[in-house]
């Protein structure tokens, strides 16, 4: 693979490594980010250079990366004078690893075509682990042959890369994976009060079941924590409600019902107005065991 001159926007606790990545696989890196300290504390870390503004960091890039936080903030980084699409040469390819509606992937290839370009819509898993470590599952909507110009760059920080199928389908996937999340916590939290009152030892009840057909990451990773009543790490249950939003839109769209969904969505609503929209998913067993 010929090394690229690429760009990433946005360095939060996803972004930031990514773009590491980027840069020590030997690709030409500039960055931007909206608290320039930000980039510049990057730029001190990663061989790469800061950027005052998208325009700034797209300019020459073979392909600009965005992970930022919703809908609105990726129209911000990408429109406007000094937004990306500006800066972008003909024939470069904007990837969004943003987290958004499937009406968005379909509005930014179409504005991308316009400018002379192409687009990628490719939300990712694996949380802040997965972006420190390199190894994040990324979810992917648009053209093949412009997929297959882009999944070798992309490769430095994943595990997996797929193609789902056109703009809009790699965003669908996300949300077929938070419904996921959401089930097995709300499973995880009602297991776990059941071995709290029945006196089982959390420990060792997860060493035994993640080897089995219960296990799952969400137990390994987060069972134990929950137990003890730790939930300030990892994802956000404000950026989750954000996504089952999309799910619950999209089943609309498809005329289904998403009871489950519906009902931890509701849940983590609650949770929220407790103050604690800031603690991780995991924190749906507070949720559980408060119903019990």
């Amino acid at each position: 693979m010929s090394n690229k001159k690429v760009a990433f926007i946005g360095l939060g606790v996803m972004g930031y490594p990514m773009a590491g990545y980027l840069s020590k696989a030997g690709h030409e890196t500039k960055v931007y980010n909206r608290t320039k300290a930000k980039a510049d504390a990057w730029a001190s870390e990663y061989q790469g250079q800061a950027c005052d503004t998208p325009k700034q960091a797209a300019e020459g890039a073979d392909i600009v990366f965005v992970c930022v936080g919703n809908d609105d903030d990726v129209r911000s980084v990408v429109y406007g004078e000094e937004g990306i699409l500006v800066g972008l040469k003909p024939g470069a390819v904007l990837v969004d690893h943003t987290t958004t509606s499937a009406e968005l992937a379909v509005e930014l290839a179409q504005a991308a075509k316009e400018y002379g370009n192409s687009f990628i819509d490719a939300p990712v898993s694996g949380g802040q682990a997965g972006a420190e470590n390199g190894v994040l599952t990324i979810m992917c909507g648009g053209d093949q042959a412009i997929f297959d110009s882009v999944v070798e760059v992309m490769d430095a920080y994943a595990k997996q890369i797929t193609l789902l199928g056109e703009n809009g389908q790699g965003q669908r996937c996300k949300m077929v994976n938070q419904i996921c999340i959401g089930g097995i916590l709300q499973g995880l939290s009602e297991a776990l009060l059941l071995a709290q009152k029945s006196g089982l030892d959390i420990e060792q009840v997860v060493d035994t079941l993640k080897h089995g057909a219960a296990g799952s990451w969400q137990m390994e990773n987060r069972a134990v924590t929950m137990s003890q009543d730790k939930f300030d790490f990892g994802f956000a249950i404000d950026w989750m409600r954000k996504d089952l939003g999309f799910c619950l839109k999209e089943a609309e769209r498809v005329g289904i019902e998403l009871p489950l969904t519906k009902n931890v969505d509701e849940q983590y609503a609650q949770l929220q107005k407790e103050g604690l929209g800031r603690m991780d998913t995991s924190v749906l067993f507070k949720s559980v065991a408060k119903q019990r």
